[in-house]
């Protein structure tokens, strides 16, 4: 197998079902971002993936992913104040039982995957920054967790 670099971009936090999501955006080139109705149909999948709301500050990540042919969501929620509550969803990849090459039309995953090469740094980061604004200090901030991101660039080694 053959690697190559694949480029992560931080978009601005959204709103999905009640919780504050870091976007990043993983693609092919770095100068060609994720089509509008692709994104869109991701974040609506999104919503279906996310767990039961408890007491711990809404806060989390997804991870829309640019494949050969394919794309890939991983939405990670934080829950229990300190576990990652996490779930993938496929848009034209057979082997995760995509039925169709439509790039809107998701299927959500139930096989234990919880990322790839180029999705894992994001759980890097993310494990810190949480640790780092949510469970470190005294008060715990949602804001600056939220502000936190992985830096935009090349992704994966």
């Amino acid at each position: 197998m053959a690697f190559h670099h694949k480029y992560v971009q931080a978009l601005p936090t959204v709103e999905i079902d009640g919780r504050q999501l870091k976007p990043y955006h993983i693609t092919r080139a770095a100068d060609r971002p994720l089509a509008a109705e692709l994104v869109a149909a991701a974040y609506e999948t999104a919503a279906k993936m996310l767990p039961e709301r408890d007491d711990t500050p809404p806060g989390g990540w997804l991870v829309l992913h640019e494949g050969q042919g394919a794309l890939y969501l991983c939405v990670y929620a934080w829950v229990w104040d300190n576990v990652v509550h996490a779930r993938v969803a496929a848009a034209g990849e057979p082997f995760l039982g995509c039925p169709d090459d439509d790039l809107k039309h998701w299927t959500i995953n139930s096989t234990p995957y919880v990322g790839c090469v180029w999705e894992l740094p994001t759980m890097e980061h993310e494990r810190r920054a949480w640790v780092r604004h949510m469970l470190a200090p005294d008060t715990p901030d949602l804001s600056g967790y939220l502000a936190d991101r992985l830096p935009d660039g090349p992704i994966g080694d």
